[in-house]
């Protein structure tokens, strides 16, 4: 009698679940999931629509090209860079230039970031100071810079290392700090001690958060490879920017910042492949 009970019960489950309407995906509620497909349609219909907005200013008489080139001549413009002006170097003395910074800033960084967040006495010494470095501007060393490191390479990797280094630190350590706490205290009922709290729970549960910070931080380190080359560079594509303000070629200077943007968006997405490869648990 019970089996029949439960049977019928599981039934009249099956149709009210089927009964009830499925509710329709609202895009603009709060939180409410975009499908894959779509996200892909509306990134890349944005930048139709900013494309067509700017050819429309330019190529239609309404903005001046002396103060904005339009999108033909900035091709044009990026061919001749590529063809007569070995741009390709530029490029690659720049990426050089964002990695060496921002690899020495990490090296040193997450490291001294995972001590700021395992130990309190750590982040009570060094906190206020890497607080206090994180607001001045990279831009403020150059001077400093070119007296001590001279005009060469050395010079613009600190740049861009000052420019990275106390980000990590901070961002570092609150996520290291925020560990779950119940994991702690399991590991320590499980005959952990402290060192091997630190490398076997925190360090590995905040271990997705340190690479979606490094990813960050690189995106930033990009915008400092342009201060880092307008004095004394010889090359990259912040040297070309400047060489073509005096000339007033803003369809050279537009395709020197889309190139920066580019490879920045690149590098963004391997860094999230990257992740997400790594850390798989994380995304579930």
């Amino acid at each position: 009698m019970d089996s029949v009970q439960e049977r019928v019960m599981s039934q009249n489950s099956v149709k009210t679940s089927a009964a009830k309407p499925q509710r329709k995906p609202d895009y603009f509620m709060p939180l409410e999931p975009v499908p894959k497909i779509w996200r892909g349609w509306l990134g890349v219909g944005f930048f139709v629509l900013f494309v067509t907005g700017w050819a429309i200013l330019t190529l239609g008489g309404f903005v001046s090209s002396t103060f904005l080139a339009d999108p033909l001549t900035m091709l044009d413009e990026g061919y001749h860079l590529f063809t007569e002006y070995e741009f390709t170097t530029d490029i690659l003395m720049t990426v050089w230039r964002v990695l060496g910074g921002f690899i020495l800033a990490a090296v040193i960084g997450v490291p001294l970031g995972i001590l700021m967040g395992s130990y309190k006495f750590f982040e009570a010494l060094l906190e206020p100071f890497i607080s206090f470095c994180r607001y001045l501007p990279a831009s403020a060393f150059v001077p400093l810079l070119i007296l001590w490191a001279g005009i060469g390479e050395l010079q613009k990797i600190l740049v861009i290392f000052i420019g990275s280094i106390f980000q990590i630190t901070l961002m570092v350590a609150v996520s290291v700090g925020s560990s779950r706490k119940d994991l702690i205290e399991a590991a320590y009922t499980l005959g952990s001690n402290r060192y091997s709290v630190v490398w076997r729970v925190m360090i590995p549960n905040s271990a997705p958060d340190i690479a979606e910070t490094l990813r960050l931080v690189l995106g930033w380190a990009w915008t400092y490879v342009i201060v880092a080359e307008l004095i004394g560079s010889s090359s990259g594509i912040g040297h070309m920017i400047v060489g073509s303000q005096s000339l007033l070629n803003t369809g050279q200077i537009i395709f020197g910042i889309i190139t920066i943007g580019l490879i920045g968006l690149v590098s963004d997405l391997l860094f999230k492949t990257i992740n997400k490869r790594l850390f798989v648990w994380s995304n579930l």
